[in-house]
């Protein structure tokens, strides 16, 4: 007796996972067919078999590979019984009229673990082997566009991003760590006010200093904190800059010595204390570089000049990790300036030398085209990164967008860019590949 085994080799292929495999019933219709046509090949083999058996011959089936057993998407219908004798083995293979393609399926994705951003301890921020090269932009570092359109402009990559906050805006993590994914130190210039008062309003007395004392924004300065911790990255904090001018309601005074926004004596240094406390009653000084930039003396009222008055606004040396100042070459020109980074800078670094030994960085710095001294004053700056007196000066963040202010009493617009003009711009890239300077470049 003969019996036929009836093997279907299936190739298991997915197009692209858009053909659906076939249903039950049409796979059962399928097999009841194929069933029917095979066992008329059986009886067709058996009665060759009688025939041979009455000649006296013998009957030898063609050898066949032996199968490889296929997987079976849904069940098939029962086979029927063969008898145990002699087995013919017929291959069917999937490419086959009729044949059913099941559809695998998909292989599971392997999940990609987060990427690790890590950034320096604040030991070695603080003493950095190469001078910081910042720059403030338009949308750094919610957006590094503009950002990177620099870099390529000045021949190398930044290593610090400045950028500004307000106090009705919550602590952005995210663009922390996307600068920290970047090698570049975050400096956020925290502003005790909203981030879209203008900077000519001076008088916010719901954001005075005796309203922070008082604890009016206590929870919202807790729970800042408390994202810095999360967050668990480092990033310099400069806090209400520019506190001995008369231009931001954080300001003690006005240029005549009368209160600027209901703030009094002492104030300024208080209010630090007391956000400074906030933030290591929560463990968040851990991450913070606590930088305490003034703007520069030889543009100030007379009487806010002196040492004496920047001494009153300092915090103390246990308060403060970093000390800094803003300053440019603008309108309107005081017959003494010899359009020189000294003339512009000098007379602030004697006065913070003379209250801290702490490292010091250039904290926001421009100088407009306007009298066409733009490029010279340039060259004078990274000159001074060369003289071995500004040792202590660990970098500067340049302040590389074009603004329109009223200036003694007139709209004037300033085009701080390092691409205003091809001379500044070739002044700008030439001074900071100068290995005298220290800066290190990070091709782009």
């Amino acid at each position: 007796m003969v019996s036929l085994v009836i093997v279907s080799v299936f190739v298991w292929v997915s197009p692209g996972g858009a053909t659906p495999p076939p249903s039950v019933d049409a796979q059962l219709a399928a097999s009841q067919t194929e069933n029917a046509e095979l066992q008329e090949k059986l009886d067709d083999a058996q009665a060759k078999l009688d025939a041979a058996g009455r000649k006296g011959d013998k009957f030898t089936p063609t050898p066949s590979p032996t199968p490889t057993p296929a997987p079976t998407p849904t069940a098939a219908p029962d086979a029927p019984t063969i008898p145990e004798s002699e087995t013919i083995v017929v291959y069917r293979d999937a490419e086959s009229e009729g044949q059913p393609h099941p559809t695998s399926p998909p292989k599971p994705t392997v999940p990609v673990a987060p990427e690790t951003v890590t950034a320096p301890s604040i030991a070695s921020i603080l003493a950095p082997e190469s001078r910081y090269f910042g720059m403030y932009t338009s949308q750094a570092p919610f957006d590094f566009a503009t950002f990177d359109d620099a870099a390529m402009d000045a021949g190398s990559r930044q290593s610090l991003v400045g950028y500004f906050g307000g106090w009705d805006q919550t602590y952005r993590g995210d663009v922390v760590t996307a600068s920290w994914k970047r090698g570049l130190l975050p400096m956020l210039t925290w502003e005790s006010r909203p981030i879209s008062a203008p900077n000519d309003q001076t008088v916010l007395p719901e954001y005075s200093l005796p309203r922070i004392l008082a604890g009016d924004f206590d929870a919202y300065l807790h729970q800042y904190a408390k994202d810095i911790v999360a967050t668990g990255l480092p990033l310099a904090i400069r806090l209400d800059h520019e506190m001995n001018g008369t231009w931001y309601p954080w300001s003690e005074q006005k240029s005549d010595g009368s209160s600027l926004n209901g703030n009094g004596p002492g104030d300024f240094v208080a209010m630090w204390r007391h956000v400074h406390d906030i933030f290591a009653a929560e463990g968040a000084n851990q991450f913070v570089i606590w930088t305490w930039a003034p703007n520069i003396v030889n543009n100030l009222p007379t009487r806010h000049q002196d040492v004496s008055y920047l001494q009153s606004l300092y915090p103390g040396d246990e308060y403060v990790d970093l000390v800094g100042a803003s300053g440019y070459l603008r309108t309107p020109f005081k017959p003494e300036n010899d359009f020189t980074f000294g003339y512009t800078f000098d007379a602030t670094l004697d006065q913070l030398r003379a209250i801290t030994d702490k490292p010091i960085i250039i904290a926001e710095v421009g100088a407009t085209e306007t009298g066409g001294h733009k490029a010279a004053w340039v060259t004078s700056m990274f000159d001074a990164f060369a003289d071995p007196a500004n040792d202590d000066i660990i970098g500067f963040a340049w302040f590389n967008l074009a603004v329109t202010t009223i200036s003694g009493g007139e709209r004037v617009t300033n085009d701080w860019r390092i691409d205003s003009r091809a001379d500044s711009l070739a002044a700008f890239a030439t001074g900071l590949a100068d290995p005298a300077g220290r800066f290190r470049l990070i091709p782009y």
